[in-house]
C-alpha cells in the first residue's frame, strides 16, 4: 500500500512552488497561490485545463463586481455579504462553483486592504495566474495508463473466455454449473476498474485519440451484461439433450474466438445456421423437454445478441 500517492506528491510540491514563486514576484498574501494550486491539480489534464480556464473566468468576474461594489459603497463586511449574493449565483450559472470560495478570498483581500487600486488588483489576478498555472505545469505529467490496460484487456477476455467454456462443460455434461462463480464477480469488478482507467487515459490527451480503449470497456461492459442474462437462461439439465451438446460445442468456438481483433462475423454465419438446424429438429416430446429446450434457445439468442456487440465495435473503429 503506497503512503503517498502520485497527486498527493504534485500537490504538495504544487503548493510550495507556486507560494515561492508568489514571493520572488512580490505578491501580497502569497499563500493564496499555493492554495489556488492545491484546487487546481485534478485527475486528468484535460479536466485540470478546463478549471483552470474557468477559475481565472470567475476569478475576472469576481473582482469586476468587487471592484463596482466597494468602488459605490465601501469597504465593510455588509457590502462583502451583498457580493457575494450577487456574485454566487453568476458563478453557478457559468458553472463555476469550483471556483467561488477561491475568488471570494481574492475578494477578501481587497476588503482587508480597503482599496481596488489598479496594483492591488492585479496582484490577485497574479496569484490566480500563478496558482493555476503551477497545476497546469504539475499536471502535464500523467502516468501512461496504455500498458495496464492493456493488462486488464488480457484478463478481461480470459475471465469471458473461462466463463463461457465453463458453461460449455455444463452443456456437455462435463461439469456442474456454479452460482456465483468468482471468476464472474472478479471479472465485472476489474471491467469497471478499467472501463475507469481508460476515460482517465481519454482525457489525458489533448491531441492524440485515445477513445478506442473506452469504446472497447463500454463493448464489453454491454457483453457483461449479456453474460447477466446467458446466466440466467440457463439450466443444470441442459445436458439431457442432444440440443445443449451443439450449443455446448458452439459456445467453445465463441470462447476461442474471444480475442480483440475477431470481428465475430463469421461466428455470426455460423449461428445463424445452428438456428436453421434446431428448427428442423423434431419436437419436445414432454413439458420438461420443451421447457428446457426453450431456455436453450433464448441462451442462443443471448449469444447472438453477445456476438453482434463486438461485430458492431469492429465495424465502429475501422
Amino acid at each position: 500500500m503506497k503512503f503517498i500517492g502520485f497527486r498527493t506528491l504534485k500537490t504538495g510540491i504544487g503548493a510550495a512552488l507556486a507560494i515561492i514563486i508568489a514571493k520572488e514576484l512580490g505578491l501580497e498574501y502569497a499563500a493564496s497561490a499555493g492554495i489556488i494550486t492545491i484546487l487546481s491539480i485534478q485527475k486528468t489534464r484535460k479536466k485540470s485545463f478546463k478549471i483552470a480556464l474557468r477559475r481565472i473566468g470567475i476569478c475576472i468576474l469576481a473582482l469586476t463586481i468587487a471592484i463596482i461594489l466597494f468602488g459605490i459603497f465601501s469597504y465593510n463586511e455588509i457590502i462583502f455579504g451583498a457580493f457575494l449574493l450577487i456574485f454566487i449565483p453568476l458563478a453557478v450559472k457559468f458553472n463555476g462553483e469550483d471556483s467561488i470560495v477561491v475568488s471570494s478570498v481574492l475578494v477578501s483581500h481587497l476588503l482587508v486592504e480597503k482599496s481596488i487600486e489598479l496594483p492591488l488588483i492585479w496582484n490577485e489576478l497574479a496569484l490566480m495566474f500563478v496558482g493555476v498555472s503551477v497545476a497546469l505545469i504539475l499536471n502535464f505529467y500523467m502516468p501512461n495508463l496504455e500498458e495496464r490496460i492493456k493488462e486488464e484487456q488480457v484478463f478481461i477476455e480470459n475471465a469471458i473466455k473461462e466463463i463461457l467454456l465453463r458453461m460449455a462443460e455444463v452443456m456437455r455434461g462435463e461439469n456442474i454449473c456454479e452460482e456465483g462463480d468468482v471468476v464472474f464477480t472478479s471479472l465485472e469488478d476489474r471491467l469497471r476498474a478499467a472501463r475507469k482507467l481508460s476515460y482517465i487515459n481519454l482525457n489525458n490527451n489533448f491531441i492524440a485519440d485515445e477513445s478506442y480503449y473506452v469504446k472497447y470497456m463500454e463493448m464489453r461492459m454491454r457483453q457483461l451484461a449479456v453474460l447477466k442474462d446467458m446466466r440466467e437462461h440457463f439450466r443444470d439439465d441442459f445436458a439431457n439433450y442432444e440440443q445443449a451438446i451443439i450449443m455446448g460445442n458452439f459456445t467453445d468456438k465463441v470462447a476461442s474466438s474471444i480475442y480483440e481483433e475477431n470481428s465475430a462475423e463469421g461466428l455470426l454465419s455460423d449461428l445463424y445456421k445452428l438456428r436453421e438446424t434446431y428448427r428442423n429438429m423434431e419436437l419436445p416430446k414432454s413439458r420438461e423437454e420443451f421447457e428446457s429446450r426453450a431456455s436453450l434457445f433464448q441462451f442462443l439468442n443471448d449469444i447472438e445478441q453477445f456476438l453482434k456487440i463486438k461485430n458492431e465495435f469492429i465495424r465502429e473503429i475501422r
